[in-house]
Formats: structure tokens, C-alpha cells, sequence
């Protein structure tokens, strides 16, 4: 995650650096620091604030669950965690997920895959 991403996100969610650092168990400094590009988001602070952004706009967009957005046969749906779960719209934050058909090995490898899919895109549209 970017430096302005996550500030863009903060912002959209009408939290302070202060409010923000109190959600994500960190402090202050560090959201600045983020922000500022001082130092890189951390893997667990960029999911969380993801699931916080997805959890905030589930209610306001209209977003198919992913197995309706990809192609994804039938066994690959029936072995996917996101449809075992029924989390086709936060499949982004779910490890082991089939994209592509075939889990990532790790979260940076999943989200390489994730940043381009539309699943995902809706979610950070921060206008509504």
C-alpha cells in the first residue's frame, strides 16, 4: 500500500492520524510516518485497513461476488474459500483463495493478482 493510498483511505474515512493509530493498534507517529512515506505500511496494517474500508462501504456498493465477476468454474468455486464462506466480496483479504485458478503463496502475491480485479477496484472507489 502507498504512502497517499492509506491517507486517501483515512481520510475517506473520517478519522484522524489519532484515531486512526488507535484502530489499527498503533500510534500516531507511525500513521504519520506512513503517510509521509517514511516508512513502508506494514503487510498487517494494510489488510486491516482494507477489511475496515470494505466493512465501511459493504452497505453502499452494489459489488458481485467475485465468483459472479471471474470466470471461475465449478470445482474451482466448490474448493475456494471465499465461496465456501461466502466472502465473494472480500475474497481480496481471504489467504488461499483460487484466483486464477490456484491459491497465491503469500499476501504479496495474492494482492498482485487482486489489485487488478474489479472485486477489489470497487472496494477502493472512495467516492461513494
Amino acid at each position: 500500500m502507498k504512502a497517499a493510498q492509506l491517507a486517501a483511505i483515512r481520510e475517506h474515512l473520517e478519522k484522524t492520524q489519532e484515531q486512526m493509530g488507535q484502530i489499527l493498534g498503533v500510534s500516531r507517529k507511525a500513521i504519520q510516518s506512513f503517510e509521509q512515506g517514511w516508512r513502508d505500511v506494514p503487510l498487517h496494517i494494510e489488510r486491516q485497513v482494507l477489511l475496515i474500508l470494505a466493512l465501511k462501504s459493504r452497505g453502499s456498493k452494489a459489488t458481485q461476488p467475485c465468483w459472479m465477476t471471474r470466470p471461475c468454474r465449478a470445482e474451482e468455486k466448490e474448493n475456494c474459500p471465499a465461496w465456501q464462506f461466502d466472502a465473494g466480496n472480500i475474497c481480496w483479504f481471504i489467504n488461499g483463495t483460487l484466483c486464477e485458478g490456484k491459491a497465491q503463496g503469500s499476501w504479496e502475491k495474492k494482492m498482485q493478482v487482486c489489485r487488478d480485479c474489479e472485486v477489489y477496484k470497487s472496494m477502493l472507489d472512495l467516492k461513494g
